[in-house]
């Protein structure tokens, strides 16, 4: 009887203990995950923190660039430590994403010329800048790469014009075109096809001179007009096609740095640093 009493004693006891432990095991839970809920967006928070420290140093560096060719007229004016000023900005923001494989999408588009140390493109600003009839105005390229897996179109834009007889600043274009292949990770080649001159718009001095306000334009002069509107001249550049002892007319371009408002290149074999920035798209 004894026996029987002590089992049933133990029986109830251990139940009241494990009564007493439920309650305090749910709390225990409902203790871990609020304090899961709690840590969650910290852990978010301080993972999100070096992607924005670094996003808003490359901005800054990008900045330190612009500032520091602002006043070379994109590169025509420089004295030895701007360049060496300008060279050690360059290199700063091209390690942000060296050895990042080209993004193509990013590349589709207008891109406005900021400096260059380019020899080709300086002459065309040198001589701006001496002969009194020719102005140079802005300078583009153009990639066209959308829907393209491995290359696409590149098209050089220059602005020009000569003064009374063309509109400011943009009075023609003067278009090099070129296809161009992605060969590595960060190279491309250019191959050049076409160079030409559109775009013609005469001033209204040239305009008032062939067809004057106060006399009746004739045929003739409404014909020249219009010859002058839409002239459009173009040059093929020699390729293996045409001349199959010259070697394609080409090189290789190292984009160098590339994000949705910057890019940089490097013509490679010293032909020169390109700094572009976004443009509005070209008609």
């Amino acid at each position: 009887m004894e026996l029987a009493f002590a089992s049933s004693l133990y029986l109830s006891t251990g139940k009241r203990a494990l009564e007493k432990v439920k309650p305090y095991s749910s709390a225990l839970t409902a203790s871990q995950k609020v304090f899961s809920q709690r840590l969650s967006p910290c852990l978010a928070t301080v993972s999100s923190q070096p992607t924005q420290a670094v996003e808003f140093e490359v901005e800054n560096k990008k900045h330190d660039l612009l500032r520091a060719v602002q006043d070379t007229q994109r590169g025509l004016v420089t004295t030895a430590d701007q360049r060496s000023s300008i060279e050690e900005s360059l290199v700063s923001v091209e390690g942000y994403n060296r050895g990042t494989p080209i993004d193509l999408v990013k590349l589709d588009g207008t891109w406005r010329l900021q400096y260059t140390s380019a020899p080709d493109v300086l002459i065309l600003l040198e001589a701006a800048a001496r002969l009194p009839f020719f102005q140079v105005g802005q300078i583009y390229q153009k990639f066209e790469c959308q829907d393209q897996a491995r290359g696409g179109i590149i098209r050089n834009v220059v602005r020009w014009s000569i003064p009374t007889l063309l509109e400011e600043q943009e009075g023609a274009t003067l278009l090099v075109s070129a296809k161009f292949d992605v060969v590595s990770v960060r190279n491309i080649y250019l191959q050049f096809e076409e160079i030409t001159v559109q775009n013609i718009k005469i001033s209204e001095e040239l305009q008032a001179l062939i067809a004057p306000a106060i006399l009746p334009r004739s045929f003739i002069s409404l014909q020249i007009l219009q010859f002058l509107r839409s002239f459009k001249a173009q040059i093929p550049v020699t390729s293996p096609a045409t001349n199959p002892g010259r070697r394609p007319v080409g090189g290789l371009y190292y984009l160098s740095y590339l994000d949705s408002n910057m890019l940089l290149g490097r013509a490679v074999g010293g032909g020169g640093v390109f700094v572009f920035t976004r443009a509005q798209p070209l008609d």
